[in-house]
């Protein structure tokens, strides 16, 4: 078996946090394809009735100093311009490539997407809607905004456009916290961007707070929770501040492996006694949260809709830097941190043309050994391995037999068996996800993320 590590034994050990995995492959496994793929044949034996549409965009205001995401601070509005009439005819070409198919959740991510003048964000809203046939008002809808772009014009029309769920980005309501992570923002602006949020009405408010920081206390993470608790968000992220190579925070980086974990379980603690429902490590979901992914309504490909489920459906991302995802083939833009990179791959992106944006160039491919290890990974880093699940989409296989990784994880303590007959994990499972799911990847996989270069 293609085991990362000899044993389970080893999670008890070393740091807890050594990577977020929110998707798997990760973006650093990825390489140029020996050859350019065409799009029409990359999707053409796709199941595509509830695919996944991803808008990114590339800009910020400012550059947080612990980011690390595919982003540059404070273009010109021709800048912006320029990338929206890009996105515009990447979007129809893609449209053309994938034939019939149906949109079942979109977001809008970055960078931050509010940044965008209110006419320019109309036009991403658009390729969307208009380009791409999903269903706003119908479907999940998700858009991510930062205090400082949450003007009432950009706020009002992403919300009557269907905008169903906003994602803030807060980190901290304590200005000292926020200047140490280089992320200078008035309360005043925080204050009002969530007022008019929650006056606005999208259904789900998520806040994101940041664990970790230099000067952090147990009881000044716990001040920041309460204080997102006066808008009764119906979830709250709750994010360890990883600091990474080409990174402002990243040049002075130090061990603080068990302060991280004391916040942790401090604020997990608080947020339980307050009602709320842990779904991973970092998401936390009130009692008056509304169902959060659906049902679907747009039609599928066949004229049936059904909600999406990112172990199975396909994702099409729209905008350098976005990635998307196929059964066999994980594609996308070159990556970068530091921002000459990010701004020369943006500029080669807008040179792109029809043809080009017509061929897949860069990801990489799973054979059925990776696909088996991605839905063990995303499943149990979520709501849990479902035996019969699993063997439902790979032809009868049993994924303790598959996996023997999971007698180890349960044997350690970090994951239990459910009452369906499949894996969760536990208290402390959860709180090393960021160990655990590393560990469950392929040593292909780690070994290609190792050899990449950070940019």
């Amino acid at each position: 078996m293609n085991s990362p590590l000899p044993h389970a034994a080893s999670l008890t050990e070393g740091s807890a946090y050594v990577q977020y995995q929110y998707g798997y492959p990760h973006k650093t496994a990825y390489r140029m394809l020996p050859a350019p793929k065409p799009l029409s044949e990359v999707w053409a034996n796709e199941d595509k009735r509830a695919l996944s549409l991803y808008l990114h965009v590339p800009f910020c205001e400012m550059r947080c100093g612990f980011c690390n995401l595919f982003t540059v601070a404070g273009p010109l509005e021709p800048v912006m311009e320029r990338f929206v009439s890009t996105l515009e005819r990447e979007g129809r070409v893609v449209r053309d490539a994938l034939g019939t198919f149906g949109v079942s959740r979109v977001t809008i991510g970055g960078g931050t997407p509010s940044l965008l003048a209110a006419p320019l964000l109309a036009r991403v809203l658009d390729v969307a809607e208009k380009t791409l046939g999903a269903k706003l008002q119908e479907v999940p809808f998700c858009s991510e905004v930062s205090p400082e772009t949450s003007t009432p014009e950009r706020i009002k029309l992403l919300v009557d456009r269907g905008v169903d769920r906003i994602s803030i980005g807060v980190q901290s309501f304590l200005d000292a916290e926020t200047k140490a992570l280089a992320r200078p923002q008035k309360r005043e602006e925080v204050n009002a961007a969530l007022d008019l949020i929650r006056t606005c009405g999208p259904e789900t408010l998520n806040i994101d707070l940041i664990y970790g920081i230099e000067g952090q206390t147990a009881q000044s993470f716990i001040a920041s929770i309460d204080e997102a608790l006066r808008w009764t968000p119906e979830e709250l992220y709750l994010y360890p501040l990883y600091v990474r190579p080409k990174t402002f925070l990243g040049k002075g980086q130090r061990a603080w492996d068990d302060f991280r974990l004391e916040l942790y379980r401090v604020g997990r603690e608080h947020l339980l006694g307050k009602g709320y429902r842990q779904i991973s490590m970092r998401c936390f979901r009130g009692p008056h949260a509304p169902a959060p992914f659906g049902p679907a309504k747009a039609p599928g490909g066949d004229g049936v809709g059904r909600e999406y489920r990112c172990q199975d459906d396909g994702m099409i991302g729209l905008g350098v830097g976005a990635r998307s995802y196929t059964k066999t083939l994980h594609y996308s833009s070159e990556w970068a941190v530091s921002p000459n990179a990010v701004r020369g791959i943006i500029e080669s992106w807008n040179q792109r043309d029809e043809a080009s944006f017509g061929q897949v160039f860069h990801g990489i491919e799973l054979d059925e050994h990776e696909q088996r290890r991605r839905h063990l990974i995303l499943s149990l880093l979520a709501e849990g391995l479902d035996a019969a699940d699993y063997a439902r989409k790979f032809a009868g296989r049993d994924a303790a037999s598959d996996f023997p990784e999971l007698a180890q994880l349960i044997a350690h303590g970090f994951v239990k068996r459910t009452a369906t007959d499949g894996w969760e994990l536990t208290a402390a499972g959860l709180e090393r996800s960021d160990q655990v799911g590393p560990w469950l990847q392929s040593k292909t996989v780690t070994a290609a993320m190792k050899d990449y270069t950070v940019r």
